[in-house]
């Protein structure tokens, strides 16, 4: 991954954006020397947005079964067929 310093961003904006359109590569920007944002494409970032709204969702599924709030087969299609009418 590459680092750049947030003085790099400012002067150099346009450039770093098409470099990171065509390699896809996240930037790491740099401020007074400690790590402050990364640089990422829009298709890479929706992908991780998509990603992560995924295992939220596994997360939400896991807690449910720990704390016994789950359905037999039968139950879950009863509630669904209200729905797919």
């Amino acid at each position: 991954m590459r680092t750049e310093l947030v003085t790099t961003l400012k002067r150099q904006a346009t450039e770093l954006l098409s470099e990171l359109e065509r390699n896809k590569e996240p930037i790491l920007i740099t401020q007074h020397g400690v790590p402050s944002a990364y640089l990422v494409d829009v298709d890479t970032y929706e992908a991780l947005q998509h990603r992560m709204s995924l295992l939220e969702g596994i997360a939400r599924g896991e807690k449910a079964i720990e704390e016994g709030r789950t359905l037999t087969h039968a139950q879950a299609k009863k509630r669904m067929t209200r729905w797919l009418k």
